[in-house]
């Protein structure tokens, strides 16, 4: 049994995600803050950094319940991929990954009376070389829209992957196993 926890994201993904393994939030409060990598951050040292920041965020708020946060990040080498916001960064992105081997980290953390606990998952993803009608077609279909590294793996960009190595809902957008875990530490 797990006990009531409170989601600090606004993705529709990790919610759905959640629902896969009968995991629902007693409420959703997305931390508001700046997101920037720092210069030369590390993908690693930057998600870690993002997912306490934003759990601690919340819990200012509700210190006696857990506070679950994550951040994801696309990357290639030492590279952080942005979110896509646009088509140009997309298009950008895409023809990056292209061909290419990349890895998707998610670092999980929750908080609860100061307690911080986190995990981490790094789910290695190639790409097939992708043509420019494949990436212009993907960018017609919206998708990329919000996404690190500019595509979904759930959704037409899966034509676009061979082969992974590691957790699928991790690329997705938080490791479900990592979370059971992290979450039952509480209960």
């Amino acid at each position: 049994m797990t006990i009531p926890f409170i989601l600090a994201s606004a993705s529709p993904r990790r919610l759905t995600l959640l629902k896969q393994i009968n995991l629902a939030p007693s409420r959703i409060e997305p931390a508001a803050i700046d997101e920037t990598p720092l210069k030369n951050e590390l993908p690693a040292v930057y998600a870690k950094r993002m997912a306490e920041t934003k759990a601690r965020a919340v819990a200012e708020r509700f210190a006696d319940t857990v506070v679950l946060a994550a951040d994801t990040v696309v990357y290639l080498g030492r590279r952080i991929l942005p979110k896509a916001e646009d088509e140009a960064t997309a298009r950008k992105c895409l023809k990056r990954l292209s061909g290419r081997r990349h890895r998707v980290m998610t670092v999980v953390a929750a908080i609860k009376g100061g307690v911080l606990r986190t995990r981490s998952m790094v789910t290695i993803v190639r790409f097939k070389q992708l043509s420019a009608a494949e990436i212009n077609d993907y960018i017609v279909s919206n998708e990329w829209n919000g996404k690190a590294g500019g595509y979904a793996i759930q959704g037409h960009a899966s034509a676009f992957i061979p082969w992974i190595s590691g957790s699928y809902s991790n690329v997705v957008g938080l490791p479900l196993a990592e979370i059971q875990s992290l979450l039952d530490r509480y209960t």
